[in-house]
């Protein structure tokens, strides 16, 4: 499943490979704060391993997912969860009990994941951009969010911002990943878009990656339109940056940067992630810490 950040942030915000870039106690992290950011990344990489590793059936991993969720009810009310998944659930139920994090936040992230499967199993795909954010809001915000939460940060209007940034950077990973998806049967691009391209669903059905038919001119211009919105989400939450005071202010620029340095690969390859998938290295740290510091 898509994971709710680009992948390769700079080595500062402490990125991961398998469930990309969830800051996870980085340095920039208050130490008091690295335990139940700590649980929340294991329970969320868990849930993402459940989704997508290994070879299992569609209802064998949507089944799996809801002991999962009634595993997590059991921590939210200071129950015993099943012994299945120890090593997620106590750290996360200590997390629940110390900071109070709201359960609907990550049961949110489990209800992403089960329609993801769902969706890829039958077929779906998402109407319009609305259709699409309304996934983003369950698979990527809670992890803004649940941090900001952490954070005591309540304003509706840091929400708001957190939301923007959060569905910027699940947008990002899915225009950064459409080399990787559509031979997975996932089709993140919203058909309304496509058909203000003169594309159907059907006109992806035959993609190969690495194909040595370039795509049609039609489809670079599609995702050229979805990085224009993926960009222009990211400067609606970006001021939040300005906002929080801090370490987390710090690590928030880096995130965005990171977004906005996957965007602007992409455009420079001509918007084609049909052929190749974009990524950001350890090499591009320095540039996006001078972005960072001069937002």
């Amino acid at each position: 499943m898509p994971s709710p950040s680009p992948s390769a942030l700079p080595a500062a915000a402490a990125p991961v490979e398998h469930y990309e870039n969830f800051p996870v106690a980085s340095w920039l992290c208050p130490p008091r704060l690295r335990p139940p950011i700590a649980a929340i990344y294991h329970f969320a990489r868990t849930a993402d391993d459940i989704a997508d590793e290994g070879d299992a059936t569609p209802e064998a991993r949507i089944g799996a997912l809801q002991a999962y969720r009634a595993d997590l009810a059991a921590a939210a009310r200071g129950d015993t969860p099943s012994a299945r998944w120890p090593q997620v659930f106590g750290p996360l139920a200590r997390a629940i009990a110390d900071f109070a994090l709201p359960e609907a936040l990550l049961a949110d992230l489990l209800d992403a994941f089960m329609q993801d499967i769902a969706w890829t199993r039958d077929g779906r795909a998402y109407a319009d951009r609305a259709e699409l954010l309304d996934y983003c809001r369950r698979s990527a915000n809670p992890v803004g969010r649940l941090l900001l939460h952490l954070y005591g940060e309540r304003r509706p209007e840091a929400l708001a911002q957190s939301d923007a940034i959060c569905s910027a950077l699940q947008l990002v990973n899915f225009w950064q990943d459409v080399s990787v998806d559509l031979p997975r049967g996932r089709f993140y691009l919203p058909l309304a878009d496509c058909a203000a391209h003169g594309l159907t669903r059907m006109d992806f059905k035959a993609f190969r990656p690495l194909a040595p038919v370039p795509p049609a001119q039609a489809a670079i211009d599609l995702i050229a339109d979805e990085v224009r919105w993926a960009r222009a989400l990211m400067q609606e939450g970006a001021p939040l940056v300005h906002a929080l005071r801090g370490r987390i202010g710090w690590e928030l620029r880096l995130v965005v940067q990171g977004g906005l340095a996957i965007l602007d690969k992409i455009e420079r390859q001509g918007f084609d992630t049909f052929s190749r998938r974009p990524t950001v290295g350890k090499t591009d740290a320095p540039r996006l810490a001078w972005r960072a510091l001069w937002m």
